[in-house]
């Protein structure tokens, strides 16, 4: 997303609303890695981080993963109080002294740090200089970091640019993105101070860019947030100075950064007074000497005094004006050493004093003012601002290209990664095409296997209806020789049995399934066989009431029997002297159960004995039930009705 003129990585952005992630514990001493480093490999500084620091360093066993925790410890607490830092890091010099060379030189540079913000600028510069020979090179480029702080401070702004360019060279020559990102930040600030807005408006940009791509939101891009609000606000850009410096405070409190969040709110004075909001002014002051006073910075407390005598000045409240700088200049003591500030603060002092018509105090504060103003803006250091002007312009062609040309390579090397991806992946197509194939073309041979089983199965069950046909002509043909009436109706009785096996092989040759007959059709086409073999097709009406019905073979074939039996007997015994009636059939489930219902509505006597088994057809019909573990009732009031229930059929 873009905010300003730069863009603004999602964590960040999901920062400036409030909201905070969990990266895991910072510190787990159980784990080969027992310290998760903040603001390199994460930004979870929370309220407890440095409590967590604290309680746990000295339970590290490994020295140099001990002194990254104890020197963390130092610096950041730079952030919320400098004594505390102070003696932390005292600590580390004590125990790094006469064991571990380069820690104490590490230990050195965050020592030069918190001294210069302490504003002990001798000390500070010489604890600096004295680390230059015990850290490694990649250290040098935050070392000159501070010792341009300290130039800065004491107002010699072409040292402190020199320091800066310093820094740049060593981010470039370590491919450090944060160093080159605080090297264009401090260049920023000092064109600032120098009053040439555009150009410290562009690196404050340009170092917020560099910030985004580094992916971390620490001190010093809040620090750069607020450098670029600066000139921002000089520029009278008041809406990009107050976007600014928002996000400045957004981040300052979430970490905790009260150095950041009383310069800020510093600025914030001078902003709400341009803009005519004084009660907003008013509490930025406030605000700016709180966390100045938190900190213990007297740096910070005499310019937090001297935005609210500007203030002051402004709403013409000139005796309140010359307590609040007063009270600035005091804090300031003679050791200040920032004439860039102190200038400033003689100037509304002197201000303060003419409007109120004290003019020999005004012309004392007006002299001091015009003294350290000199000594500030010299014409060396202006000659030299300019000339890193045409410097960075050059460096910032050369880093150009540089970067464009880590960005061929990665460029390269993502067009590489896709040309392997492209070729894997059309290999896995290639894969799946030959699977998939193969697979059609298994398909194609099981359909063709199944297609040439399904028609032997077709051809069987025709082969079988054929030889059950020959099977019945030779009995009719047998029948045709006999004169018993008896035997000859034994014969017939057996031809129309044989008929009913071969009608069921018939529809499952006929049919679209081969394991399965439909009975209510099968039903039908067997009553009329029978009916028009008893000649009695004008007499007897067969009624099929059911719903569709699939069965296996082995159950069909009983049942079919079974059918023929029992419509047969009526035929021959339900209606004498050739009366008319009617016959119902039906097969229906029942929880599990076939339910078979074989009704006439005949004289009701026939066949008394059929439980009893006196001929062939009841004994065989007994058998058949007795086959499909069923229970028959048998029911001979106004007709006869027999009753099947077939346990445990496999029905499909």
């Amino acid at each position: 997303m873009r905010v300003g003129q730069y863009i603004i990585h999602p964590l960040i952005l999901l920062s400036f609303f409030g909201l905070d992630f969990s990266y895991g514990q910072i510190v787990d001493l159980k784990s080969k890695h027992p310290y998760t480093k903040v603001f390199v490999e994460t930004d979870n500084f929370g309220a407890s981080y440095l409590d967590t620091l604290e309680q746990n360093y000295s339970k590290v066993k490994k020295d140099s993963i001990r002194f990254s925790m104890l020197n963390d410890l130092g610096y950041y607490w730079h952030t919320r109080n400098l004594n505390k830092a102070l003696a932390f890091t005292e600590v580390g010099l004590e125990y790094t002294a006469q064991t571990d060379t380069l820690w104490y030189g590490r230990f050195q540079v965050t020592q030069g740090a918190i001294l210069l913000r302490l504003e002990k600028l001798d000390s500070a510069e010489i604890v600096l200089e004295s680390a230059k020979t015990k850290v490694h090179s990649s250290d040098l480029a935050f070392l000159n970091t501070q010792l341009g702080y300290v130039y800065e401070r004491r107002g010699q702004l072409d040292k402190a640019a020199d320091y800066a360019i310093r820094s740049m060279e060593l981010g470039v020559e370590h491919n450090n993105t944060k160093a080159m990102a605080m090297a264009y930040s401090d260049l920023s600030n000092l064109f600032w101070k120098q009053g040439k807005y555009e150009s410290g408006l562009e690196y404050g940009l340009r170092s917020l860019e560099l910030f985004e791509t580094w992916g971390i939101t620490d001190l010093d891009y809040d620090f750069t947030l607020y450098v670029t609000g600066n000139n921002y606000l000089a520029l009278e850009n008041y809406h990009e100075a107050r976007r600014y410096y928002e996000q400045a405070i957004i981040i300052g409190e979430r970490y905790g950064f009260y150095n950041n969040l009383s310069d800020v709110y510093i600025s914030l004075v001078e902003l709400y007074t341009y803009l005519g909001e004084y009660d907003n002014a008013s509490e930025a002051g406030k605000n700016a000497v709180k966390y100045a006073e938190l900190l213990e910075n007297n740096f910070m407390i005499m310019r937090s005094w001297l935005a609210v005598g500007k203030l002051q000045n402004i709403q013409e409240n000139y005796s309140e004006a010359i307590k609040s700088i007063s009270t600035s200049l005091k804090v300031a003591t003679k050791d200040f050493g920032d004439a860039y500030y102190l200038s400033d603060a003689y100037k509304e002092l002197a201000n303060a004093y003419a409007n109120e018509r004290d003019y020999k105090n005004a012309y004392n504060a007006f002299s001091e003012y015009d003294s350290l103003k000199r000594e500030v803006f010299t014409a060396e250091a202006d000659h030299r601002i300019s000339e890193l002007r045409t410097e960075f312009d050059v460096a910032k062609k050369e880093n150009t290209i540089a970067l464009q040309e880590i960005q061929i390579k990665k460029q390269q090397s993502r067009q590489q990664l896709i040309t392997v991806i492209t070729f894997l992946l059309l290999l896995l197509l290639l894969l799946a095409y030959k699977a998939i194939s193969n697979n059609i073309k298994k398909n194609k041979l099981l359909e063709s296997k199944n297609a040439e089983k399904e028609f032997l199965l077709k051809e069987i069950h025709h082969r079988v209806k054929n030889n059950l046909e020959t099977v019945s002509s030779l009995l009719s043909l047998q029948a045709s020789l006999i004169e018993d009436p008896e035997i000859l109706e034994a014969m017939e009785q057996s031809q129309q049995r044989v008929h009913s096996m071969g009608m069921i092989h018939q529809k499952l040759y006929l049919g679209e399934k081969l394991a399965t007959i439909e009975m209510k059709d099968y039903f039908n086409n067997l009553s009329d066989y029978i009916i028009h073999s008893f000649g009695k097709g004008e007499q007897i009406d067969v009624n099929i009431v059911m719903d569709e019905v699939e069965l296996e073979i082995d159950v069909a074939i009983p049942i079919g029997l079974i059918v023929n039996e029992l419509i047969t007997n009526s035929l021959k015994y339900a209606f004498p002297n050739n009366n008319k009636g009617n016959i119902v059939l039906s097969l229906a489930k029942n929880n599990g159960q076939l339910v078979l219902l074989v009704r006439d509505d005949g004289v009701g006597l026939f066949n008394k004995n059929l439980k009893k088994g006196t001929g062939f057809g009841t004994h065989l019909v007994n058998l058949l039930v007795k086959q499909l573990d069923g229970k028959m009732v048998l029911l001979t009031d106004h007709g006869t009705s027999v009753q099947i229930q077939f346990q445990n059929v496999k029905a499909a």
